[in-house]
């Protein structure tokens, strides 16, 4: 058995961590010892492990619990799970589209910063001396078909 500053230290995780995460009801069993202490075996470490890892892709505490719970009930809620962890996977896949064009972005600003500082192009990085139509590409974030500019 391991108390929350063992299972905290063994998973990297802040005992607050493990406390919220016992309180939002996310590892099933949970026992407890005669001070009323929370006390983790092997069982109930997997369950916040898995509760971890669900949270780490997006999920929410909400949806995590949902989940947790019809694992609790057994097999005949495999089609419900399935479905939690497709509509994740399709919010992850939509995230990991995001960043490709930040990634996209910041790319061709680093580019654009080179070729500033190798006299190849004039400094047009200032946002005070832009135009107003330039001012929507400025950020991170663009839509699917926007190409990120260099500015």
């Amino acid at each position: 058995m391991y108390s929350v500053k063992e299972v905290a230290k063994m998973l990297g995780i802040t005992t607050h961590t493990v406390r919220f995460y016992t309180d939002k009801g996310l590892v099933p069993n949970l026992e407890r010892d005669k001070n009323n202490n929370r006390v983790f075996n092997d069982d109930s470490i997997n369950w916040l492990r898995g509760a971890l890892r669900l949270k780490k892709c997006g999920m929410s505490v909400e949806d995590i619990k949902r989940y947790v719970d019809l694992s609790m009930e057994g097999n005949s809620t495999i089609e419900e799970r399935y479905e939690i962890i497709l509509k994740q996977k399709e919010i992850v896949l939509a995230q990991l589209e995001e960043l490709k064009s930040m990634a996209d972005y910041i790319t061709n600003k680093e580019k654009h910063y080179r070729d500033i500082m190798n006299n190849v192009i004039p400094d047009n990085t200032n946002p005070g001396l832009w135009k107003n139509d330039k001012m929507s590409t400025t950020s991170c974030s663009s839509s699917k078909n926007e190409i990120p500019k260099a500015h």
